[in-house]
């Protein structure tokens, strides 16, 4: 059983519960935060705490711990679980509280953090690649907050699934934000685009690692508005997220993308991505 931490215990997740009436069960009112692990150090965990920070902030839950408390409870489930390569899963909730949809006066936040395992990534997709659909975004307009509310998120994946894809890419006003778990990246002429952060895409902590990677490269970059457009025409896709890392798409609504093989451009990212990753 995978180890769990809960309000102050550590216990297997299986014992965990927590009361009918706290608001992240009600509302969905909380915030979620996952670090991946390599070789049982957490990756990139500085900027996974202050964006948990900046999500608590946004949504005026008060912080319960101190950054050196986050990184004592992480490292301790690393220690339990004892896994070279797994996921700490973070969730704060505003607490138990009567339900009235405005804030409670007062309410103790509730803490819940898990080990999540994963396997290392098929060699199938590094070789071949994923497929995904375009949908229209159907979220609301502070998608830069990591909120536990994602049932828009989890029926367009849902649509992606019915259409036997891997991942649903959200389009508002014509423009290629990013997809239900992940954030994109198109390669045109030899320059990598992503849509900008702001309100309406989720600040992804790889998102900003592939970034720097590709600065790293000396490829050009372009942090711009994608169109659908630009999209469907691109030489090359990405998607990437914490647990995908980063991955190509050569399949884009059953067209094929480039020449329908992992591009040159995104291979020498990813092997820089991986040297990252040696501890």
């Amino acid at each position: 059983m995978s180890q769990a931490y809960l309000n102050g215990d550590y216990m297997p997740v299986e014992e965990c519960s927590i009361p009918a009436l706290d608001r992240g069960f009600i509302f969905g009112d909380a915030i979620y935060e996952l670090i991946p692990v390599y070789a049982n150090q957490p990756f990139q965990l500085s900027a996974h705490l202050q964006r948990l920070k900046n999500s608590l902030q946004q949504t005026g839950i008060d912080n319960p711990y101190t950054d050196h408390a986050w990184q004592q409870m992480v490292n301790q489930l690393i220690e339990y679980e004892d896994s070279s390569q797994c996921s700490i899963y973070i969730q704060v909730t505003r607490g138990v509280a009567p339900r009235d949809h405005a804030y409670p006066s007062e309410a103790t936040p509730t803490i819940f953090a898990m080990v999540n395992q994963w396997p290392s990534l098929d060699e199938k997709i590094l070789s071949q690649g994923l497929s995904a659909i375009t949908v229209e975004d159907i979220r609301w307009h502070r998608c830069d907050i990591k909120a536990t509310s994602l049932l828009a998120n989890v029926m367009m994946k849902q649509r992606a699934i019915e259409q036997h894809t891997h991942e649903a890419i959200l389009v508002r006003d014509g423009k290629a934000l990013e997809g239900s778990s992940s954030n994109v990246f198109a390669v045109r002429d030899g320059c990598v685009y992503t849509a900008p952060k702001n309100n309406l895409v989720l600040p992804g902590i790889t998102r900003d690692v592939v970034i720097d990677c590709v600065r790293t490269c000396h490829i050009a970059l372009q942090e711009v508005a994608v169109t659908i457009e630009d999209l469907i025409t691109a030489d090359e896709i990405w998607l990437t997220s914490s647990t995908k890392e980063c991955l190509p798409v050569t399949q884009l609504n059953q067209q094929q993308v480039g020449d329908a093989q992992p591009g040159p451009v995104w291979r020498q990212v990813y092997d820089t991505f991986q040297k990252l990753k040696v501890v």
